[in-house]
């Protein structure tokens, strides 16, 4: 009992000395020891990398959920060591939605049968966003959230202990100052030799974590290509699942796809960047001769004298029938109209194959 009152009286006797200390400087009454400048710019990086840190952890969850009351709880069962419940992402719910709506207006009609079709892309949509929550998570969140729940706690104790260092160290400068007796100077020089050894051992431990911060920097840097790398997967599954219901849906007989406007500029206006810019419709098929009058009427046109036109190829096209040319990304092919042919349509040529092409899917060259 006598040894903790002892070493009770004894905190409280530093804390206040600490705490005039401090009063004392903050009225310019009494001398700082101040930190070499770069040790400052240290301390400034490191505070610089957790308030940046923190700001990307938060919008990054706004991004991977944007419900609030969402996220409050999945923070409340990491809390509490739990494991989140899984949730129905939004695309997964439409699915089902437009799949029971398609189930009680009639799947057999050309709008349930394409509320059926969109149903289940949307479910693919809503799985691959998921797997992209799931993978954001890991690979990115949890790396960034360790750093500030682990490595940042350490340096901010490691810190506040400095700055105790300090201020014991000022406050034995100044009652060296103040002693006038050789006796009170012995001792105060001999707590100003130990104030000084424990200052400069906890400044170079907390050195050596502020330097850590580069190491950090890199993990971050790692972690970031991760997360960019999940997001390009997430967006590229996206658009595949797209395109394929696109096809689909450009092959439903009595659906529409796009607009009633043309897909794309006439020919004489169209460019690269817009072409490139828009995302392609797949025509349909309205106004055209029937495949097998199609193929036939191929086989014996000849390209005009003039008019022909090289054309890159944007996006993978798989033909619908014989009477459509199959195209991959990049490639050059020769290109042409022919008299009374739906304007969304050309006549592409590779060696001696032949076949409709849709214009949405070229960048018209000169």
């Amino acid at each position: 009992m006598d040894f903790n009152m002892k070493k009770l009286a004894s905190d409280a006797g530093i804390f206040f000395t600490r705490a005039v200390q401090f009063t004392e400087e903050k009225f310019g009454q009494a001398e700082k020891t101040e930190l070499d400048a770069h040790f400052e710019n240290l301390l400034a990086r490191a505070d610089s990398t957790k308030n940046w840190t923190e700001r990307i952890l938060r919008q990054t969850e706004v991004l991977l959920q944007p419900n609030p009351s969402a996220r409050v709880e999945e923070f409340l069962y990491e809390k509490l060591d739990r494991k989140v419940p899984s949730r129905v992402t939004n695309g997964e719910l439409l699915a089902q939605y437009m799949a029971e709506a398609a189930s009680e207006l009639g799947p057999n009609t050309p709008y349930g049968k394409t509320l059926m079709k969109v149903s289940e892309a949307e479910k693919r949509l809503g799985a691959a966003e998921r797997d992209f929550i799931h993978t954001a998570s890991l690979s990115f969140l949890t790396p960034l959230r360790n750093f500030l729940e682990g490595d940042w706690k350490t340096i901010s104790k490691e810190r506040r202990l400095l700055q105790n260092r300090r201020l014991d160290l000022d406050a034995c400068k100044a009652r060296l100052k103040k002693a006038k007796a050789a006796e009170a100077k012995a001792t105060a020089e001999q707590e100003l030799r130990a104030a000084q050894t424990e200052f400069d051992r906890q400044a170079e431990v907390t050195r050596l974590l502020l330097e850590g911060i580069s190491s950090a920097h890199v993990n971050h840097l790692r972690c970031l290509h991760e997360f960019v790398k999940s997001q390009t997967t997430y967006y590229a599954q996206c658009y595949r699942h797209m395109l394929d219901l696109q096809k689909q849906l450009g092959r439903f007989p009595g659906t529409f796809v796009g607009t009633t406007e043309p897909a794309s500029p006439p020919l004489s206006s169209t460019s690269p960047t817009t072409t490139a810019a828009t995302m392609p419709v797949v025509p349909t098929g309205a106004g055209l001769a029937p495949p097998e009058e199609a193929a036939l009427c191929l086989e014996e046109v000849a390209p005009p004298a003039s008019g022909t036109r090289k054309a890159r190829v944007l996006y993978d096209y798989e033909a619908a029938d014989s009477s459509e040319l199959a195209l991959l990304a990049d490639e050059l092919i020769t290109v042409y109209s022919l008299p009374g042919m739906d304007p969304d349509w050309l006549i592409g040529e590779r060696g001696n194959k032949k076949g409709k092409v849709p214009v949405t899917y070229l960048e018209l060259l000169s």
